[in-house]
């Protein structure tokens, strides 16, 4: 569980909201939260992951090229 406590006695409410917002967007709380919201076949779960790797690797391909100048 994510915690915000104030720095001092005199920050605000709005900075202190804006602090734990960040966090929690840090922490990918909401993005969680989302996926787990509907359920998901585990086939499609795999599908999902092995696509992303892919989107990884053509990613990292593609800054290769760009810093070798092929690009």
């Amino acid at each position: 569980m994510i915690q915000v406590t104030r720095k001092d006695s005199k920050e605000s409410a709005e900075n202190l909201l804006r602090r734990f917002n960040r966090k929690v967007q840090q922490a990918g709380v909401i993005a969680v939260v989302k996926q787990a919201q509907f359920f998901e076949k585990p086939l499609s779960k795999r599908d999902r992951r092995n696509k992303a790797i892919i989107r990884s690797q053509r990613k990292a391909l593609k800054l290769k090229k760009i810093k070798l100048g092929q690009r």
